[in-house]
Parts: C-alpha cells; structure tokens; sequence
C-alpha cells in the first residue's frame, strides 16, 4: 500500500495534478464523483486515501436512507490515473473507491464491495476469477427535428467514407491507452453508427473498473469532439437505439484460474473443456432467468433479446454457435474461456460479474450438467424442435426477469440483502413508469379505433 501512495504522489508531482476525482457508481451503475482540490499539497493525497471523505449517501440511488446518510469514499490507490481528455496543465487525476460506513465497515450497499465478497470466496481457494467484456455502442446525431439518427450508415468492419467512426476510435484508443487500457482491436460494428472498441482479459475487479472508466473516457472524448465542431453527435450505450437494427451487447468471455492454470482447459476432453467448466455452463445456465436482471437490466434490455438479431434469447451452448446463450470460442489451452452473451453495456458490471461468478460457482459446486451443445441455428428452430431439444426460453421483458430474481437465492446472495432490495425497488418503479405511459406506436396504430 506504502509503495503506491508514494507512487501516486510522485506522479501528481510531475504531472502538476490540482485536483482529484473520488469516483464510485450507484446501483445502477452510473458513475458518480466528488472532485478534491489538492492545490500544492500533493501529501493531502495521503491523507484522502487513509481517512477517505465523508459524503451523503441518502442522495444516491440504491444506498441510504436520509437518518442514516453518512458514508465514507476511500480511495484504492492502484486505480489511480490522469484523464487524458481534460486539461495537462492543472490536470486532474483520478481514484477508483471503495464505500465504507463511518464505523469503518465496508458499506453493503456498495456494488464494488459486493463483487469483491464473491472474488474473496474464491481467493480462498486460491482460484482467479477472470472476464473479457465487449461492450459496444453507438455513434448518435440528431436530425433537424431533433430525432436521433445514427452517425453513419456504416456495417460490420466497413471502412472510410461509409465508416464515419475511424478518427472517433482513432482518438479514444490513443486516450484509452493513456488510461492504462491494453486495447485488442477496434471496428464498425454491424448497425448503422455502431462501434466496438475491445479490451484484453483480466481479473474480474480490475475489468469492471476499467468497464466503468471505458465508457465514461468514451462519453466524455466524443463529446468533447462534438463540442469542438459545433455538432450534436454523442455516444450511447442503449442496447437497442434503433427499431430493425441490431443491439448493443456486452458479451462476457470468461474462465477460473489457480496458480496460473486455467481450470476450464482440458486437452484431454472431446471439446477441450474440463469438467469444472461444464458444470459452470450447468450454472449459468441454471440462473440465468434471474441473471437477466442483472446483466441486461432495463427495459430497452429486452427489445435487443429477440430472434434474428443476432441476440441470444434460448437456454443453449454451443460450440462457436452464435445463436446459444453461451458460445464456446474456438481457442483453447490457457485462452479456453466460454462466452456469456446475454449482457448488455447498460448493465452494472460489479454486479453483473458477482452474479455471473456465483451462478458458475453454484454449478461447480452442484454438479450441474449443461446437457449436450447445440450446433445448428436455434433461431430456425420450430417450437416442437425447441421443446424436443428441451430449449427454453430467457425472459423476454423487464417483468419476467425481476420476478425470476425475487426467487433466486443464488443470485440475490451474490448481491447481498441491501442490494438486492434495492434494485428490485428501482426496478419494480421502472417498469411500472414503462407500463403506464402512451407511446407514439401506439397512438398512430390505435387513434382510429
């Protein structure tokens, strides 16, 4: 700990840092900060990151009630960093935090602290939980009349001049990277202003970390493009902008390690897979009506799962089968890893990994047989051929997959109690708001009846 305080302040020495951005998320995910003048006195740092700072919870989503609204920010020195798209003179740095109650306890409402609950179970058995996400998201304009379009008319790895998002990713890897970020690749995605930028695999805590700093770097960098041309555009990470277009996903690729082997890596099975692997398939698998909730967790969700968009919808694997809940990339040895394709980049990733890990972690555990993969185009399938192969459907609204976490055990313990609670709150208000209004579809289909 000693060494990277000292790190941090000599880097705020050289790079002139004057201020400093606590940043935590709410429940929903959505990232929130309190920006700290250091002025001169970078040792201040020391003390932010020993003490933390006092703040009112009871004004967060998911946290506190106001009689009980004090919580405590406390810095993680290893996530320190510049951000690039700020000024370099009197620059701003910023820390990654964990909540703490002001008894020093670590706060259960916290969506950092809930993933690292479920990384310390499995720390204890000296096992390494890691997840390669692949967020994607969209280039927006608006029209004259104020409507969102997208930028571009743009397809899958499309170039100049139908791609229009080449110096957008050209300029948010080189700033990603200056973020610290070890960036695979970048291209247009398949619909119309739709982008992926892709990150290297690592250990679950440090990928949601870098899953929240990608898409605020990504925000603020193409917003202050725009600002900077007098125009409109902007990114967005909805998983569905666009009616007849494909969504945003989230895929997850992900695989345990101990003592830097990877436990999913089996030479000597017919598909490459260990057992253990298998089982944790079984789970998530299993889990995943109430995972729903969590990794594809708002209305708009669920207008990406449907057939034909290339969006998994049916409770399958398959080897390289982009239909299927779950994919098996074709790597193996220490890259084996099976690819969660349900979530989407709306979602909270500390808990959306947390509840990944303890659904997998349930199968283990369990024995929970995934049953046999599926190869052919499930989409194709007739619903007599899906209730043979015993394929079934994962919620296709908000509604469904709450209700489906309200009797998950598995799921709502990764979670915890408060979290739980809360997000089922939000989350019963969300669609009850959803349910309630009248929508322009509607009215131009029914104003004659």
């Amino acid at each position: 700990m000693v060494d990277y305080i000292d790190n941090v302040i000599k880097e705020a020495n050289e790079k002139d840092i004057k201020f400093v951005r606590l940043q935590f998320v709410d429940i929903n995910g959505i990232p929130k900060n309190i920006s700290v003048s250091i002025g001169n006195n970078k040792d201040e740092i020391e003390d932010l990151i020993n003490d933390g700072m006092l703040f009112d919870g009871s004004s967060v989503d998911g946290f506190v009630e106001i009689h009980e609204s004090d919580l405590v920010l406390k810095p993680d020195p290893q996530t320190f960093s510049l951000l690039p798209w700020r000024p370099e003179e009197s620059g701003v740095g910023r820390f990654i935090c964990d909540i703490y109650t002001p008894e020093g306890d670590p706060f259960v409402g916290d969506p950092r602290s809930a993933l690292k609950k479920s990384l310390n179970k499995i720390k204890d058995k000296g096992y390494k939980y890691n997840i390669g996400p692949e967020p994607e998201f969209f280039i927006v304009d608006q029209d004259e009349n104020g409507n969102y379009i997208p930028y571009d008319m743009g397809g899958y790895f499309d170039v100049e001049p139908v791609d229009k998002g080449v110096n957008f990713r050209r300029q948010l890897v080189n700033d990603l990277e200056k973020l610290g970020f070890e960036l695979e690749g970048s291209h247009h995605e398949v619909a119309p202003g739709q982008n992926e930028i892709a990150f290297k695999f690592d250990n679950a805590l440090k990928t949601a970390d870098a899953v929240i700093t990608f898409k605020q770097a990504i925000k603020a960098i193409v917003a202050k493009m725009a600002h900077e041309e007098g125009e409109k555009y902007r990114v967005s990470f909805m998983p569905k902008p666009f009616f007849g277009e494909n969504g945003s996903g989230m895929h997850c690729h992900q695989s345990l390690f101990k003592d830097d082997k990877n436990l999913f890596s089996n030479d000597n099975s017919e598909i490459g897979l260990s057992q253990d692997a298998m089982y944790f398939m079984g789970g998530l698998l299993e889990h995943s009506a109430a995972l729903s909730a969590i990794v594809a967790p708002i209305v708009n969700s669920y207008k990406r799962l449907v057939p034909g968009y290339e969006a998994p919808v049916y409770k399958a694997y398959g080897l390289k089968n982009r239909s299927a809940l779950i994919r098996i990339p074709a790597a193996r040895g220490q890259a084996t890893r099976i690819e969660y394709r349900c979530p989407d980049p709306s979602c909270n990733p500390y808990l959306a990994f947390a509840a990944m890990l303890e659904a997998g972690l349930d199968g283990i555990e369990n024995k929970i047989d995934p049953g046999e993969p599926t190869e052919a185009n499930i989409y194709k399938m007739s619903d007599d051929e899906l209730k043979q192969r015993g394929i079934d459907l994962i919620p296709s609204s908000l509604w469904e997959a709450y209700h489906a976490l309200e009797t998950d055990d598995i799921i709502k313990g990764a979670l915890g109690e408060h979290i739980t609670e809360k997000f089922l709150k939000l989350k019963y208000a969300e669609w009850d708001n959803y349910r309630i209004r009248v929508f322009g579809y509607e009215q131009s289909k029914y104003i004659n009846i």
